[in-house]
């Protein structure tokens, strides 16, 4: 059973474990991993044909916790207790729900101070107290429900019988005056300095993608305070990398990524004209993973040249789910028609409508990513279409999972006639 601190608009924490407001849907999933001997029952819930209409929602569900995420941003907007009998919960060190002592409207009232007047539905029949972002429900009968002639104190006290008073049955932690009005806020403070992708424009020259514009945000953390600008801090930094860049650019524009992976196999190199060259099958292509920026840039093997990017939406319901925060790119594309006007693609696009306006392959590639180590795909297969030197890789419910933005054809950094190979 866990043992939790309640901080009002704050989160949950304990010792081994936070769930913190605007914390990242990956971050809560790697703190839930690291108590996998401790945290059992684990439940993901989202709306697989619009993921963006409904919250993101893990449930404990042998610990009565759940936390609701924002759709959009994925971060952690409300948590809620919803089984009380499976967990112990304190504030100010002191515990008001345990098998010792029962959460009653006194022990609430006791544990936190008056509140405002309590609010009864007589359609559910709930009794709710709030605090600022915590709030507390109680099943109450209508023959219960409360006088609003006592002052604030006598509240909890007066409005139940004797032996009456009813026990907590949910209980949320949310940011803010008003759980219905509650959003997620920001991150929170991180104890070491790290780097933001807030933004990321996809530079085009006609037909023709360039490179990328990345707005990065710096945030200082708790144990290095005063080395960032404040322009690094409030307005972020804009970095460009381009095709053709070599890693050291790379480097010193958008720093370490988070890891390098060297394809170790790709079943597509068949349909190059050189894969009968030996040397080729020395060298192997290399990932920058950059997870927290949603992005993979690809560097050719023989010269060490950027030659691919790939922005990542994480949606649900797709493969390669919670490895990458969502990328936040931003792509100006020209209509079929040269009087129509720019068709604008965002992670939040859906692919009929880019399509609509646009004419990419009509037949596009079925991307089912069974391989050797890994022979089933339980999302299902997604759908590849080409558009001049894009790929777009859709799922099946319309929402675009990535795009690749792969070297225009002559630019040295491709190899001749391999410019259409997903980096599978």
């Amino acid at each position: 059973m866990l043992e939790l601190e309640v901080i009002p608009e704050h989160g949950l924490t304990s010792d081994n474990i936070e769930f913190l407001l605007g914390m990242h849907f990956s971050v809560a999933v790697s703190a839930i991993q690291s108590q996998v001997g401790t945290i059992k029952g684990v439940e993901i819930s989202y709306s697989d044909k619009d993921p963006l209409s409904n919250d993101l929602i893990i449930t404990l569900s042998q610990d009565g916790v759940r936390l609701v995420f924002d759709s959009i941003s994925q971060r952690l907007k409300v948590i809620e207790v919803i089984d009380l009998n499976l967990v112990r919960l304190k504030y100010c060190d002191l515990l008001f729900n345990c098998p010792e002592v029962s959460a009653t409207i006194e022990q609430i009232d006791q544990s936190f101070g008056a509140t405002h007047p309590g609010v009864y539905d007589q359609e559910k029949q709930v009794f709710t107290l709030t605090f600022r972002g915590l709030a507390f429900r109680f099943p109450a009968d209508t023959k219960f429900q409360p006088s609003y002639g006592g002052s604030r104190r006598e509240l909890g006290r007066l409005q139940f019988p004797p032996g009456a008073s009813p026990t907590v049955s949910y209980m949320c932690v949310y940011s803010g005056s008003s759980l219905p009005e509650c959003t997620a806020p920001a991150p929170p403070p991180s104890r070491i300095p790290t780097i933001q992708c807030r933004s990321v424009e996809v530079l085009r020259a006609g037909s023709r993608t360039t490179g990328l514009a990345l707005t990065l945000v710096s945030t200082p953390g708790e144990v290095v305070r005063g080395t960032f600008s404040p322009e690094e801090v409030n307005g972020g930094i804009r970095r460009i990398v381009r095709f053709g860049d070599s890693v050291q650019d790379v480097l010193s524009s958008l720093g370490a990524p988070s890891r390098v992976f060297y394809k170790s196999e790709d079943k597509m190199k068949i349909h190059s004209p050189n894969a009968h060259r030996r040397k080729m099958a020395l060298k192997s292509d290399y990932f920058y993973n950059y997870f927290t920026f949603g992005l993979d840039v690809l560097f050719d093997a023989r010269t060490h040249k950027l030659k691919k990017f790939i922005q990542h939406t994480n949606f649900p319901g797709h493969y390669n789910f919670n490895m990458y925060h969502r990328c936040e790119f931003h792509i100006s594309l020209g209509g079929s028609h040269q009087l129509s006007p720019p068709v604008t693609v965002t992670p939040y696009t859906r692919w009929d409508a880019v399509a609509a306006k646009l004419k990419p392959s009509e037949r596009p590639v079925v991307l089912n990513r069974a391989s050797s180590t890994n022979t089933t795909n339980p999302f299902g297969s997604t759908f590849c279409y080409g558009y001049q030197d894009i790929i777009f890789e859709v799922m099946p419910n319309g929402h675009i999972a990535s795009v690749t933005l792969h070297c225009p054809v002559g630019m040295s950094p491709c190899y001749e006639g391999e410019e259409n190979i997903l980096p599978l």
